[in-house]
């Protein structure tokens, strides 16, 4: 019978820790998603001078810290 409260409180933190809460930067419109576990962005930020381009965009991804994807150009 003691079961079903450990699981009970057990999902309520997994929820916690994957429950993504925006950020959204002053660098020309990146959006940092941040909960516990990972971090997603959604980069669109301005360019160096002198750049190609004006401009970044693309998307990070990190899990615990180590980057698992970046396709910012």
């Amino acid at each position: 019978m003691k079961k079903k409260p450990v699981l009970i409180v057990t999902g309520v933190l997994l929820l916690v820790c994957l429950f993504p809460i925006p950020n959204h930067l002053k660098d020309g419109g990146t959006v940092e998603y941040r909960a516990l576990l990972y971090t997603m962005s959604k980069v669109h930020r301005l360019n160096e001078e002198g750049a190609e381009r004006p401009y970044q965009e693309g998307t990070v991804v990190k899990v615990l810290g180590a980057e698992l994807y970046n396709d910012v150009r």
